[in-house]
């Protein structure tokens, strides 16, 4: 089918590139995550070589998904992401479930906590000793802001998340290179903290690592989501999907060889804010404060890229008639402006009522590794309906590299729910809760109740 003309109303607009893309792959996998999450994984591997290991293979996992997303959406070039894949391979049901989880757990809980991280180091920066419900308030103003900003149109989003993406990989770099150069590396804190353990027991923690690293990686697949406003999606998104991922491989081992350089592995598992710690130690409190800028910069970045990708999921869900028909309304700026404001709304609430940062970690990654898993799935449907000549992105060493990341989400699924099982079946229970929803729109479609589009 010929893909829409960008002068038709009705359609989203083709106007992003692929330096787009790329940035929109590395905004929404560079977050807080990479500022905060060095210590958690400290916490479950306890030697410098197995936290850079985690890293390692976290990005090998992040790479593989890269591959699979990348010929995915070199043929299915309409904006929806995993949601049009598992559609269109398996099942509307199983696709509206993943698009619920999204919308109620995976995006808007991640967006919700990346808020709260926001205007804690906002208030760091200015050196102000906000409480929880002011920086609730504060990051529920930025969740304000970006909606509007996002609603305006694709372009204006797209800039937006461009600017924030750029200045957070300059305060990255920075960190790298004085911590580097200034800060002193640790001595013989760099050795194992922890008695030996079982094989198991080594193989349960390493699985344990790998779900803050899952979780820091996570985002490669949201450039998918605007794959209709991407102009020559066949090519550009591809590209950008592989340079973003590889991209991003480099930045993180780079920031976690810095934080085991310098405070070492025992001293990393303790300190909440590692990178923090590492320009105190390179700047003082001047190192401190840029950093803290840096870390709102990167966090705000992530918002806006959250803002402008995930709506269009909801977008494709109203216009199978599955979900409430204003979402498939368009503004004047041809953007999915309801769909914007419901996800806003929602993460605005959720920000409210937060619970601690590694609760929201578990919660979120339990439900999006099951949906990676079945989005790689769908590279085997699709390859048997394929025209053997179809011009279309392969994945090198398939089947081999997709059996390889639908096991490493296997694998990180078995750890939250064998270490985290309180908040991994909460986030089961809010997904499964999908279903009914489903049936419910589905007889309303039947009945000819939802058959009218806004």
């Amino acid at each position: 089918m010929a893909q829409p003309d960008n002068s038709d109303k009705d359609h989203l607009a083709r106007r992003l590139g692929l330096f787009d893309a790329t940035m929109i792959v590395m905004g929404g996998i560079i977050g807080a995550g990479i500022f905060t999450n060095p210590y958690v994984v400290a916490q479950q591997v306890h030697t410098p070589l197995l936290i850079l290991g985690a890293w390692g293979v976290g990005g090998l996992i992040a790479l593989a998904g890269g591959f699979i997303y990348a010929e995915l959406s070199s043929q299915v070039t309409e904006s929806g992401g995993q949601y049009v894949y598992i559609r269109e391979a398996m099942h509307p049901l199983i696709a509206f479930v993943y698009g619920w989880s999204l919308l109620f757990v995976i995006q808007t809980g991640g967006m919700a906590a990346v808020a709260l991280i926001f205007a804690n180091h906002l208030f760091e920066l200015l050196g102000v000793h906000g409480g929880e419900f002011s920086a609730a308030l504060l990051g529920c103003a930025a969740l304000v802001l970006l909606t509007i900003i996002n609603c305006i149109g694709v372009r204006a989003g797209s800039v937006t998340q461009n600017i924030f993406m750029i200045l957070k990989l300059a305060a990255i770099t920075v960190l790298v290179v004085l911590g580097l150069l200034l800060a002193s590396p640790a001595g013989n804190s760099t050795a194992p903290v922890a008695h030996a353990t079982t094989t198991w027991q080594a193989l349960v923690a390493f699985g344990a690592a790998l779900i803050p690293t899952q979780f820091a990686y996570g985002g490669w697949q949201t450039a998918c989501f605007v794959a209709g406003e991407v102009r020559e999606p066949r090519k550009n998104l591809p590209r950008g999907l592989l340079l973003g991922v590889l991209g991003v491989i480099i930045v993180y081992l780079s920031v976690n060889y810095v934080c085991v350089h310098v405070l070492g592995a025992e001293a990393l598992a303790q300190t909440r804010t590692p990178a923090t710690t590492v320009m105190r130690l390179a700047l003082g409190d001047k190192g401190a404060r840029f950093i803290a800028a840096g870390i709102a910069i990167s966090t705000i970045g992530f918002l806006s890229q959250s803002m402008l990708t995930a709506p269009r999921v909801y977008f494709a869900m109203a216009e199978d008639k599955l979900f409430f028909k204003q979402l498939a309304s368009l503004n004047r700026a041809r953007v999915p402006a309801f769909a914007i404001a419901l996800q806003g709304g929602l993460a605005i609430v959720i920000a409210l009522v937060a619970s601690r940062y590694e609760q929201i970690l578990n919660y979120v990654v339990s439900v999006d590794v099951i949906f990676f898993a079945l989005s790689a799935a769908c590279v085997f449907v699709f390859r048997k309906r394929r025209e053997a000549n179809a011009e279309v992105f392969r994945i090198p060493g398939h089947p081999f590299t997709t059996l390889f990341f639908i096991a490493a989400c296997a694998v990180i699924t078995f750890s939250l729910l064998y270490k985290f099982p309180l908040n991994s079946g909460i986030s089961f229970g809010i997904m499964l809760l999908g279903v009914p929803a489903y049936f419910l729109w589905a007889v309303r479609v039947r009945t000819g109740s939802g058959s009218d589009r806004a």
